[in-house]
C-alpha cells in the first residue's frame, strides 16, 4: 500500500514511526518542508491551502491511503477546497482524524457515536461540518475518528509539570477523555485494514477531572502538585477556558468492537506510567 498523508501532525507523524514499514511508499504534506529536519527521511511536500504542486497531485493520485489530519478552517477543509475531485478516488481508503470535541457539552453524561453532534463552539461546528463533506467525497468510504485529547511522548503532563506551566483548574463535575497517542496509531490502522467506512470514538476507558491527571503526574515525580485555581475566577485566555466549555463521558466501546483495538494505555494512569518509565531511562 502506498500511503499519503495531509497533514504530518503530532499523531500521524507518530503513526508513520510505528507502521510506516507496513506501506511501500510513505510521503505528506508539512507547511514548509525546508523547515522540518524532524522529519527527515520522509517525502515531504508543502502544502499551505493553495493548489498543490503537480508532483504532490501525482503522489496524491497514486495513493492506497490517505490519512488527513488538517483542521477545518472558517472557509472549510483546506484540503478539499484545493483537492476536489482528487480526493474522490472510490478505491482509495481514506482516514479522517476528527474530534470528540463535536459531541458538546453532555454535563458529565455518556455519550456514543450515535449521540448527535450539539457543540455550542464554532471549531467543533466546523469540524462536523469537515465530516459531512469527507464522507461525501468519499461516498461513504471513509473511517472517522474521533480523537480524545492527545498525549505522549513530548506533550503530557510530566512536561508541563517540569516547564512550570501545568495548572489545577477545578471546575466541578468537569470530566473527559484522553487517548495515548500510540493508540491512536492502533485505531487508525485498524481504520485501514478494515473494509468500509464509518464513525470510531478514539478515546481511553476512564475519562477523568483535568486536576487529577496533574495530581497524579505531580505524584509520579514526587513533587509537590500546583495550587488550585477556581474556573470561575482563574485568569486564562479565551482559548483555554474554552476548553472547559464541555463536559462529557465519551464511550470507545464501537472501537472495540468494530476495529478490535486492545489499549495498550486505557486509563491516563497507564499512560503517565509508561512516559515516566521511558523517561528516566534517558
Amino acid at each position: 500500500m502506498r500511503l499519503f498523508i495531509l497533514g504530518l501532525g503530532y499523531s500521524a507523524r507518530h503513526f508513520v514511526r510505528r507502521f510506516g514499514a507496513s506501506f511501500s511508499q510513505v510521503a505528506g504534506t508539512v507547511r514548509d518542508p525546508t523547515t522540518r529536519d524532524d522529519l527527515a527521511g520522509l517525502e515531504l511536500h508543502g502544502f499551505a491551502g493553495s493548489r498543490p504542486s503537480d508532483a504532490t497531485v501525482d503522489r496524491i493520485r497514486e495513493s492506497d491511503v490517505l490519512l488527513t489530519s488538517i483542521p477545518p478552517g472558517n472557509m472549510g477543509d483546506p484540503a478539499l477546497a484545493a483537492l476536489g475531485d482528487l480526493l474522490a478516488c472510490g478505491h482509495r481508503k481514506i482516514v479522517y482524524l476528527s474530534t470528540i470535541g463535536v459531541y458538546g457539552d453532555h454535563a458529565g453524561g455518556w455519550v456514543d457515536e450515535s449521540t448527535p453532534p450539539q457543540s455550542s463552539l464554532d471549531r467543533a461546528r466546523m469540524r462536523v461540518a469537515a465530516e459531512q463533506a469527507w464522507t461525501e467525497t468519499a461516498h461513504g468510504n471513509v473511517a472517522i475518528l474521533r480523537l480524545a485529547g492527545i498525549y505522549g511522548p513530548g506533550r503530557n503532563a510530566l512536561v508541563t509539570l517540569r516547564g512550570g506551566t501545568a495548572r489545577r483548574i477545578i471546575k466541578p463535575g468537569q470530566v473527559f477523555n484522553r487517548i495515548h497517542v500510540d493508540d491512536i496509531a492502533s485505531a487508525i490502522m485498524a481504520a485501514i485494514n478494515r473494509n468500509g467506512g464509518g464513525t470510531w470514538n478514539v478515546c481511553d476507558d476512564e475519562p477523568a477531572p483535568p486536576q487529577d491527571v496533574i495530581a497524579y503526574a505531580a505524584q509520579l515525580m514526587g513533587i509537590a502538585p500546583p495550587a488550585e485555581e477556581a474556573f470561575a475566577t482563574a485568569e486564562m485566555s479565551a482559548m483555554a477556558r474554552s476548553f472547559y466549555a464541555s463536559s462529557a463521558r465519551v464511550s470507545n466501546a464501537k472501537l472495540k468492537r468494530e476495529l478490535g483495538v486492545t489499549l495498550e494505555y486505557p486509563t491516563y494512569r497507564h499512560g503517565l506510567d509508561a512516559l515516566w518509565r521511558d523517561d528516566e531511562m534517558k
